[in-house]
């Protein structure tokens, strides 16, 4: 569905991304990881063509984004950014239906059937009730399923989610995830996570992309990538990967400075 061929982008002299090479399949939940400034943000940006990149090419369905203005981009491929938030107090409705966006020409109103959309994206994201409140009044959590139901209203067929769960308590975190998976899982929707939280990636994503100063350092299966020499060699700092017993996937404990694995193992 999506295909990098040896994409590279810098702002200025310094390469952010360089030679990124890889496939997401249709329907696939795949997440973005590595340390501050490896890149995660910026790999989201140029998936929807906020930046282009200077080397490379990035095909949707076969078809170069280069070739795509933003407008048919936009009817694919909806973007969900870390902060959710409005420069003004609009009502929950009318963000919403700034999801129809890309449908309506210039000067247009919103018809009936975008109406239609929009309310039944706030329906999928349980948001109904609180329709007419602005989004000054929310919680962070509410104002996050806001975000995602105007991502919806845009019937795309890809969400790309920049850091979904930062500043979230772990209850709005496992509700959020818990929406994200569902569009996944029963609409369909090929979902592109950036996320500093390696053990929520690991649960939730099909496949994971570990990137290091802008490139790829391992790329797939929670289990192939969430290694302790592959966390430690990346993030520079020991961790302890073990198994979590109700899901089976990885789990990364922190360990104190000063808690040396190996002399612990000797022990053992």
């Amino acid at each position: 569905m999506i295909d990098l061929r040896s994409i590279s982008f810098r702002y200025r002299e310094d390469w952010v991304l360089q030679d990124i090479s890889f496939r997401i399949e249709r329907s696939e939940f795949i997440g973005v990881i590595g340390p501050n400034g490896s890149g995660k943000s910026t790999l989201l940006k140029t998936l929807c063509r906020l930046l282009v990149p200077q080397k490379g090419e990035i095909l949707l369905d076969n078809v170069s984004l280069k070739e795509m203005g933003q407008r048919e981009i936009a009817k694919k491929m909806a973007v969900v950014p870390q902060e959710a938030y409005s420069l003004f107090p609009f009502r929950v409705t009318e963000i919403v239906l700034m999801g129809r966006s890309p449908y309506l020409g210039h000067l247009m109103f919103e018809r009936a059937m975008d109406l239609e959309i929009a309310k039944k994206a706030m329906e999928w994201t349980e948001i109904l009730q609180i329709s007419e409140r602005s989004i000054d009044e929310l919680s962070g959590g509410e104002r996050k399923r806001v975000f995602i139901a105007k991502a919806l209203a845009q019937e795309p067929e890809i969400i790309l989610l920049d850091e979904p769960t930062a500043n979230l308590d772990i209850h709005h975190q496992v509700d959020f995830l818990s929406l994200i998976l569902s569009l996944n899982r029963e609409k369909g929707l090929t979902i592109v996570m950036a996320s500093h939280d390696l053990n929520i990636a690991s649960e939730y994503c099909d496949r994971l992309i570990l990137l290091k100063e802008g490139k790829i350092y391992k790329i797939g299966s929670p289990r192939e990538v969430i290694t302790r020499e592959n966390i430690e060699e990346v993030y520079g700092c020991e961790v302890w990967v073990d198994e979590n017993p109700i899901s089976g996937m990885p789990r990364i404990t922190l360990l104190k400075e000063g808690n040396c694995i190996n002399e612990t193992l000797e022990r053992d």
